[in-house]
């Protein structure tokens, strides 16, 4: 997202900035935290880069700009910083700054202080005292008492900029808070966006709607609206689009959106790319045309996407293969379009959420080069640099709640707005390794079916964000039938979360797992062990691969 994207996507109640909170992202684990915890609070934000420059941002007129934590020392060679010209840009909005850990001693270097590595690290939790006897951040109700706080420093800051004050100190003496109201100046040592920090919410609170003056009126009915403004502004009124539609949530959204937007100049498309989930084509092409009345093609390219990946068992491979099959697809389908209406095609729509954007690549605002790609989603990362169409993607600076309440608002049923997200690659990233060897999609395919249709039939599945089965190519020896087996073995795994971004596992009954485990090893064939993965995100990802 260039400043042509920030600006479009700014609603109308926006105000072209007014209620805007702007984000700018040293590399922290945290900072699509940030990102999320402002939209709760009601307020429109958005991530650039703390390296873009500033012509990223031209046009923007943010009431707050938070600067966030990062991996980073301020005197390591190379450390990110603020874009030339940052400090008259943010005085000349009238905004108030706040630097969130690597953020707060990044502003407090640039401004005549000074950051020195801490005698004692802090990492965990920690808690910190309020000391000043008025603070814009905490109130006076605050002074004197302590709250835990998550920290996660090993430089900490030892002088202040002229006007500064600290208003509160760790229990081992770490200046963890300073302000400096005139200049519109704030800093927090801790990360107040993450769970463990349990006042951090409070402190959001008051720094947004007591310091800033910003009004929680952002809504999803006006990013509803400027969508589809944009999208009418893209697509001439005699051009067509393709939809990439999977069945999951995010294309739904997206292909009722766009052809709210368009109408009938919006063709969508049902890759059957060999690597759906058990009778998935069948399912979702029977609940498209009774639910959603959207025109919909069936395209079966199963052989052309498993001919590719034959052999490939680097994940990040499979991805990129997958991406460029579908666009593939796509561009066929569009020439058969094309000798139908008269008129080539010239956009895809696709389902991208946030979470895909920051996982894939560098987020909106260009320059990101301090931290790292987690995984190249296949509509993001895996797609061809010589790709025809041009990309609409409405979604892409929402997250998966934020979908599924636009969703709402576009009266698309419960029945798709409910469904668990489903990986673009499919099995492809459930089966670890080559994804056609023997009959690995099969037996995944049935093992998966029997997991999700138990969940729902103990009134679990609305509690689980996510519950899949994960094919191993690991044999393991076992006893089936009072003989001697050699097969496979599974993962099942089921997570809540919020957003996709963090998760923690689920925890089921011993029953349920026995019964589960007993119906797999029992109808399955080739599978005689079944594991449960238990891993919260991070450290892992939601997918295997």
């Amino acid at each position: 997202m260039g400043s042509t994207a920030a600006a479009s996507a700014l609603p109308a109640s926006a105000g072209s900035g007014e209620n805007l909170v702007l984000i700018l992202d040293y590399g922290s684990q945290y900072t699509h935290l940030i990102t999320r915890r402002v939209r709760q609070l009601g307020v429109l934000s958005l991530c650039v880069s703390g390296t873009a420059p500033l012509a990223a941002l031209e046009g923007l007129r943010p009431r707050a700009i938070v600067l966030s934590g990062g991996p980073h020392s301020v005197h390591a060679k190379g450390a990110p910083t603020f874009p030339e010209g940052f400090l008259d840009f943010a005085d000349g909005a009238g905004a108030h700054v706040l630097g969130v850990c690597y953020g707060m001693q990044l502003l407090v270097q640039f401004l005549g202080g000074a950051v020195e590595p801490g005698e004692r690290q802090e990492y965990g939790k920690m808690d910190v005292e309020v000391t000043a006897p008025s603070s814009a951040l905490y109130g006076e109700a605050e002074t004197g008492k302590r709250q835990t706080v998550w920290m996660s420093h090993g430089d900490e800051v030892v002088k202040l900029p002229e006007g500064f004050e600290v208003v509160a100190r760790s229990v081992q003496g770490a200046v963890a808070a300073i302000e400096n109201r005139e200049k519109r100046f704030y800093g927090l040592q801790y990360h107040p966006e993450v769970t463990h920090s349990p006042q951090g919410m409070e402190t959001l609170r008051r720094f947004l709607f007591d310091v800033c003056g910003i009004k929680a009126d952002w809504k999803m009915q006006d990013v509803l609206d400027e969508e589809i403004k944009t999208i009418q502004s893209m697509v001439g009124p005699d051009e067509h689009v393709i939809c990439a539609l999977s069945g999951g949530v995010d294309s739904t959204v997206a292909a009722t959106l766009v052809h709210k937007a368009i109408g009938d100049r919006l063709h969508c498309v049902f890759v059957d790319n060999g690597l759906l989930r058990y009778k998935e084509r069948e399912r979702v092409m029977s609940t498209f045309e009774s639910d959603l009345h959207l025109p919909v093609t069936c395209v079966d390219a199963s052989e052309q996407f498993l001919s590719k990946l034959k052999g490939v068992e680097d994940p990040e491979q499979k991805r990129k293969i997958i991406g460029r099959e579908f666009i593939a697809v796509f561009d066929d389908f569009g020439h058969k379009l094309e000798q139908k209406i008269g008129k080539r095609p010239g956009f895809l729509v696709q389902g991208t959420l946030y979470p895909d954007v920051i996982e894939s690549c560098p987020p909106p605002g260009s320059g990101r080069t301090h931290s790292h790609t987690i995984k190249s989603h296949h509509n993001v990362g895996g797609l061809p640099k010589d790709m025809k169409l041009k990309l609409i993607e409405p979604l892409k600076l929402l997250f998966k709640d934020e979908v599924r309440k636009l969703g709402s608002i576009l009266n698309v049923p419960d029945s798709f707005l409910k469904r668990h997200p489903f990986p673009g690659p499919g099995l492809a990233v459930r089966v670890l390794g080559d994804v056609t060897q023997g009959n690995a999609l099969d037996t995944l395919r049935q093992v998966d079916e029997i997991f999700v249709q138990a969940i729902k039939d103990a009134g679990l599945y609305d509690k689980i964000w996510q519950a899949f089965a994960v094919f191993l190519p690991v044999q393991t020896v076992g006893v089936q039938g009072d003989q001697r087996t050699h097969s496979n073995a599974v993962v099942l795994r089921a997570i809540t979360s919020e957003d996709g971004m963090t998760a923690d596992w689920y925890y089921f009954g011993h029953e349920f797992l026995v019964d589960v485990v007993n119906k797999i090893c029992n109808n399955v064939r080739g599978i005689n062990r079944v594991c449960q993965d238990i891993t919260s995100k991070p450290p892992a990802t939601v997918e295997w691969e």
